[in-house]
Protein backbone atom coordinates (compact mmCIF):
# COMPACT_ATOMS: atom_id res chain seq x y z
CA UNK A 1 0.00 0.00 0.00
CA UNK A 2 2.85 2.05 0.77
CA UNK A 3 4.80 1.55 -2.13
CA UNK A 4 1.94 2.56 -4.38
CA UNK A 5 0.96 6.04 -2.43
CA UNK A 6 4.30 6.53 -3.25
CA UNK A 7 4.33 5.31 -6.76
CA UNK A 8 1.61 7.66 -7.73
CA UNK A 9 3.02 10.92 -5.94
CA UNK A 10 6.34 10.15 -7.89
CA UNK A 11 3.88 9.69 -10.70
CA UNK A 12 2.20 13.20 -10.12
CA UNK A 13 5.35 14.72 -9.47
CA UNK A 14 6.19 13.96 -13.01
CA UNK A 15 3.20 14.86 -14.64
CA UNK A 16 3.19 18.42 -12.98
CA UNK A 17 6.87 18.94 -14.40
CA UNK A 18 5.82 17.43 -17.93
CA UNK A 19 2.77 20.32 -17.78
CA UNK A 20 4.91 23.20 -16.63
CA UNK A 21 4.79 25.93 -19.21
CA UNK A 22 7.27 28.78 -20.27
CA UNK A 23 10.67 28.53 -21.58
CA UNK A 24 13.29 27.08 -20.30
CA UNK A 25 15.63 30.32 -19.08
CA UNK A 26 12.36 31.29 -17.12
CA UNK A 27 11.77 27.56 -15.71
CA UNK A 28 15.50 27.05 -14.81
CA UNK A 29 16.21 31.27 -13.42
CA UNK A 30 12.98 30.97 -11.32
CA UNK A 31 14.23 27.02 -9.78
CA UNK A 32 17.44 28.88 -10.11
CA UNK A 33 16.36 31.14 -7.38
CA UNK A 34 14.47 29.03 -5.80
CA UNK A 35 17.54 26.98 -4.93
CA UNK A 36 19.54 29.43 -3.92
CA UNK A 37 17.22 31.28 -1.30
CA UNK A 38 16.77 28.00 0.28
CA UNK A 39 20.03 28.05 0.87
CA UNK A 40 19.41 30.62 3.16
CA UNK A 41 18.35 30.74 6.99
CA UNK A 42 15.71 32.20 7.04
CA UNK A 43 13.02 29.69 6.37
CA UNK A 44 9.26 31.16 6.82
CA UNK A 45 10.76 33.64 3.90
CA UNK A 46 12.34 31.76 1.80
CA UNK A 47 9.18 31.20 -0.53
CA UNK A 48 8.45 34.79 -0.47
CA UNK A 49 11.65 36.34 -1.49
CA UNK A 50 12.22 33.57 -4.29
CA UNK A 51 8.36 34.50 -5.83
CA UNK A 52 10.02 38.04 -5.47
CA UNK A 53 13.03 37.77 -6.93
CA UNK A 54 11.14 35.39 -10.00
CA UNK A 55 8.56 38.33 -10.55
CA UNK A 56 11.43 40.85 -10.95
CA UNK A 57 13.59 38.70 -13.08
CA UNK A 58 10.61 37.49 -15.50
CA UNK A 59 11.45 34.15 -14.31
CA UNK A 60 8.98 31.24 -13.48
CA UNK A 61 7.03 32.08 -10.18
CA UNK A 62 6.02 28.14 -9.80
CA UNK A 63 9.72 27.05 -10.08
CA UNK A 64 11.34 29.32 -7.68
CA UNK A 65 8.47 28.34 -4.92
CA UNK A 66 8.93 25.31 -6.04
CA UNK A 67 12.95 24.84 -5.51
CA UNK A 68 13.21 26.42 -2.05
CA UNK A 69 11.84 23.11 -1.05
CA UNK A 70 15.58 22.14 -0.80
CA UNK A 71 15.22 23.37 2.62
CA UNK A 72 13.07 20.46 4.23
CA UNK A 73 13.54 17.93 7.31
CA UNK A 74 15.17 16.26 6.16
CA UNK A 75 18.33 18.76 4.44
CA UNK A 76 17.92 21.90 6.81
CA UNK A 77 20.26 20.45 9.25
CA UNK A 78 23.17 20.14 6.97
CA UNK A 79 22.01 23.11 5.19
CA UNK A 80 22.56 25.20 8.26
CA UNK A 81 25.50 23.57 9.86
CA UNK A 82 27.66 24.45 6.13
CA UNK A 83 26.15 27.87 6.38
CA UNK A 84 27.54 28.46 9.68
CA UNK A 85 30.73 26.57 8.74
CA UNK A 86 31.65 28.64 5.56
CA UNK A 87 30.67 31.82 7.24
CA UNK A 88 32.63 31.38 10.21
CA UNK A 89 35.42 30.75 7.74
CA UNK A 90 34.83 33.64 5.55
CA UNK A 91 34.92 35.94 8.56
CA UNK A 92 37.46 34.19 10.15
CA UNK A 93 35.64 33.16 12.96
CA UNK A 94 36.76 29.34 14.38
CA UNK A 95 33.79 27.76 13.45
CA UNK A 96 32.87 25.91 17.15
CA UNK A 97 29.11 24.22 16.86
CA UNK A 98 28.74 26.82 20.18
CA UNK A 99 25.82 28.76 17.58
CA UNK A 100 24.93 25.66 16.21
CA UNK A 101 23.88 23.31 19.22
CA UNK A 102 20.68 25.28 19.99
CA UNK A 103 19.85 25.79 16.62
CA UNK A 104 20.21 21.80 16.04
CA UNK A 105 17.96 21.29 18.92
CA UNK A 106 15.22 23.89 17.65
CA UNK A 107 15.08 22.02 13.70
CA UNK A 108 14.83 18.78 15.61
CA UNK A 109 11.78 20.04 17.07
CA UNK A 110 10.67 21.05 14.07
CA UNK A 111 10.30 24.91 15.48
CA UNK A 112 12.19 26.76 12.62
CA UNK A 113 10.84 29.99 13.75
CA UNK A 114 12.63 29.51 16.86
CA UNK A 115 15.65 28.90 14.51
CA UNK A 116 15.85 32.34 13.50
CA UNK A 117 15.28 33.58 17.21
CA UNK A 118 18.00 31.57 18.34
CA UNK A 119 20.23 32.85 15.81
CA UNK A 120 19.04 36.42 15.88
CA UNK A 121 19.57 36.43 19.31
CA UNK A 122 23.36 34.99 19.30
CA UNK A 123 24.15 38.52 18.32
CA UNK A 124 25.88 39.94 15.22
CA UNK A 125 28.39 37.82 14.31
CA UNK A 126 26.05 34.67 14.89
CA UNK A 127 23.44 35.79 12.33
CA UNK A 128 26.07 37.61 9.93
CA UNK A 129 27.56 34.17 10.11
CA UNK A 130 24.74 32.53 9.18
CA UNK A 131 23.30 34.43 6.81
CA UNK A 132 26.63 35.24 4.96
CA UNK A 133 27.18 31.02 4.72
CA UNK A 134 23.73 31.10 3.42
CA UNK A 135 24.63 33.58 1.00
CA UNK A 136 27.51 31.64 -0.05
CA UNK A 137 26.06 28.22 -0.30
CA UNK A 138 22.80 29.72 -2.38
CA UNK A 139 25.41 30.98 -5.03
CA UNK A 140 27.40 27.52 -4.98
CA UNK A 141 23.88 25.70 -5.39
CA UNK A 142 22.23 28.25 -7.77
CA UNK A 143 24.53 28.49 -10.55
CA UNK A 144 24.76 25.06 -11.33
CA UNK A 145 21.78 24.50 -10.63
CA UNK A 146 20.36 26.93 -13.43
CA UNK A 147 22.71 25.50 -15.97
CA UNK A 148 21.80 21.78 -15.33
CA UNK A 149 17.91 22.68 -15.28
CA UNK A 150 18.42 24.56 -18.12
CA UNK A 151 19.46 21.91 -20.42
CA UNK A 152 16.69 19.77 -18.71
CA UNK A 153 13.99 22.46 -19.42
CA UNK A 154 15.29 22.94 -23.04
CA UNK A 155 15.58 19.19 -23.73
CA UNK A 156 11.61 18.56 -22.40
CA UNK A 157 10.75 21.32 -24.68
CA UNK A 158 12.58 19.75 -27.42
CA UNK A 159 11.06 16.33 -26.56
CA UNK A 160 7.17 17.88 -26.32
CA UNK A 161 7.95 19.90 -29.50
CA UNK A 162 8.62 16.46 -31.35
CA UNK A 163 5.60 15.02 -29.64
CA UNK A 164 3.22 16.88 -30.99
CA UNK A 165 5.20 16.99 -34.57
CA UNK A 166 4.66 13.23 -34.89
CA UNK A 167 0.91 13.65 -33.39
CA UNK A 168 0.23 16.11 -36.45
Amino acid sequence: MVKNTVRRRLRLIYLRIRRLRGHPDELALGLAFGIGIGMMPIIPFQTIIAVTLAILFGASKITAAAGTWISNPVTIYPIYKYCYVIGSFMLGFGHRARHLKPVAEAIAQGEYLEVIRIILSGGGKAAATFLLGGMVLGLLMAVPSYVLFYYFFKNLHAWRKSRKSIKA
